[in-house]
């Protein structure tokens, strides 16, 4: 029988991870539903739950508490501060948690974590928020900027940024978007695995699926217990993938024989995409930096029986002279601010700022500058990232044009959550003379 665990402490610990000590939370979310595998699939729902959701709405959770909290959310300590905010979040977001209980077992949880002091505080501030819920106040809305960032916990200087180039309603829009609950949106291994033969493992499993409208091979899946569980996961039947980021290949449009290389590959998504779309021909290899991303590649290559890709450890900012004018199609989907996944990945509110933005334009630049040496005359590249930042995007595109003239713009969209399907992704296509 398995030992009786608290969930809230699991959620508890799982935050401070991601909030304390920098783990991302896509990882550390993984990782603690791997390991609590055995627990009921609503327990599992729950953890889920209240990580994302404490971490999506955190701004507007932070200004919440400090209306009622005589000591201030950066000023108490890690554990308090996380206590108060899964629990906050608990009260305003989810309705069928009795009031009651989100307090008792804050209280509970601040004792054995060793605050036996602070039982009292964490009472109070949630009783009196429990009590206010419906007059709380919110910044005034002819502070565009504020009242966005509040209510769409959304940093300022984001916030600042998207409008200065979208508006304020297509940010609203965005802002909107990001707090959805979307279901997963897979690829079919369209080289192993017809429709029929897929819907028909999908409806044995019990998975509730939608056809996408426009890609053939694309499904968004509900209603399944554990996704690594489902036999068309096991059979390679599947890859999970954004609609936005399956553009890519799209754009691509490889014909049989060509060879590719995807500079930054892992885990592997475009790549693979690529592959069954030479139907067996041609060649992609699929490098990044790592021994440990390279394998996260080779696992999903082995599992879809493809051969004609292979997964290699490179460093992309490294010249590669072997590789000089070998590629009938480049692609280079960079490291990025990340900026259009908060959905998915909504600690990264928190952790990039303005200079790490920066930061990262400069390495795509710096990328850039080693692998377009790599696409043959009359060949392609496609530049990507999943951010919206006009810094890492519009503007890295017209520096390339201008510092490389032998590559010709043919096309680039930025995608926005809201008004486009799927994440927010940006696609450049580069034609060389």
């Amino acid at each position: 029988m398995a030992t009786q665990v608290n969930v809230r402490e699991i959620i508890l610990e799982t935050l401070l991870l991601i909030t304390r000590d920098g783990e991302y939370s896509h990882i550390a979310l993984k990782n603690v539903l791997d390991k609590y595998q055995y627990l009921e699939k609503r327990e599992r729902a729950f953890i889920t739950r209240v990580v994302e959701g404490t971490l999506e709405r955190q701004i507007e959770i932070d200004y919440i508490i400090n209306q009622f909290s005589k000591v201030k959310v950066n000023k108490q300590k890690p554990v308090i501060r996380t206590i108060l905010r899964s629990s906050v979040y608990q009260l305003k977001y989810m309705d069928h948690v009795p009031d009651s209980a989100v307090c008792n077992e804050a209280v509970k949880l601040a004792g054995k974590k060793g605050f036996v002091n602070l039982k009292g505080f964490v009472n109070g501030v949630l009783r009196n928020i429990s009590r206010n819920l419906d007059m709380l106040s919110y910044p005034d809305p002819s502070n565009e900027i504020a009242c966005l960032s509040v209510r769409y916990s959304l940093p300022m200087w984001m916030v600042e940024k998207w409008i200065s180039v979208y508006g304020k309603e297509t940010v609203e829009k965005m802002g909107k978007a990001f707090l959805e609950e979307r279901p997963v949106t897979v690829r079919r291994n369209t080289a192993v695995v017809s429709k029929e033969e897929f819907e028909k493992e999908l409806e044995k499993d019990g998975v509730v699926y939608r056809r996408h409208p426009v890609l053939p091979y694309a499904y968004e899946l509900t209603n399944y217990d554990y996704l690594a569980g489902l036999l068309a996961f096991q059979k390679g039947y599947f890859y999970i993938q954004d609609i936005s980021s399956m553009q890519v290949a799209e754009w691509a449009e490889p014909k049989e024989g060509d060879y590719v290389i995807d500079v930054c590959a892992a885990p592997g998504g475009k790549a693979i995409h690529l592959a069954e779309k030479l139907s067996g021909t041609g060649y992609v290899e699929a490098r990044d930096l790592t021994e440990y991303k390279v394998a996260l590649i080779e696992e999903n290559i082995e599992r879809r029986g493809l051969d004609n890709i292979e997964a290699v450890c490179q460093d992309a900012t490294i010249n590669d002279e072997a590789s000089y004018e070998k590629a009938d199609i480049l692609i280079a989907d960079l490291p990025c601010s990340g900026l259009g996944i908060l959905g998915k990945k909504p600690d990264l509110k928190s952790k990039m700022t303005v200079e790490m933005a920066k930061g990262l334009a400069d390495l795509q630049r710096q990328i850039l500058t080693v692998v377009h040496n790599y696409v043959k005359p009359g060949g392609k590249l496609l530049y990507s990232t999943c951010t919206i930042n006009r810094e890492e995007n519009e503007d890295n595109t017209a520096w390339f044009v201008e510092n490389f003239p032998e590559f010709e713009k043919i096309r680039e969209k930025q995608m926005l959550p809201g008004s486009d399907m799927g994440d927010g992704f940006y696609i450049a296509e580069f034609r060389k003379q």
